[in-house]
């Protein structure tokens, strides 16, 4: 899967579907009008590219249920799983350092 333009409620997942999955996804969550995600774009989006991703951008707020399952407080969080357990978390990225987490993680 490629990166994911835009974030979107209509295919938001359940945790149950999330945690059903296979190998490697990255979950963003976020929302279109954030600044922070918005300037997070270049850098995530080139992590994912670079290691062909699962990536699916989650419109967050009160009372979305899959950003309260993964406890998410900022915006942007990204989330990234490997068989749909989480395995590294990254809040706010603006550099591509601020991804080294992640790219440790994935090993």
């Amino acid at each position: 899967m490629a990166y994911a333009r835009r974030f979107t409620d209509l295919l938001e997942p359940a945790r149950a579907e999330v945690e059903a999955g296979t190998g490697w996804q990255l979950l963003e969550f976020g929302t279109d009008w954030c600044g922070h995600c918005a300037a997070a774009q270049p850098v995530v989006r080139d992590f994912v590219e670079k290691h062909g991703l699962d990536h699916r951008k989650v419109e967050d707020g009160k009372g979305r249920p899959l950003g309260r399952a993964f406890t998410v407080k900022l915006w942007p969080t990204l989330v990234l799983l490997r068989d749909g357990q989480e395995v590294a978390r990254v809040v706010r990225p603006t550099a591509e350092e601020d991804l080294d987490v992640l790219e440790r993680a994935l090993g």
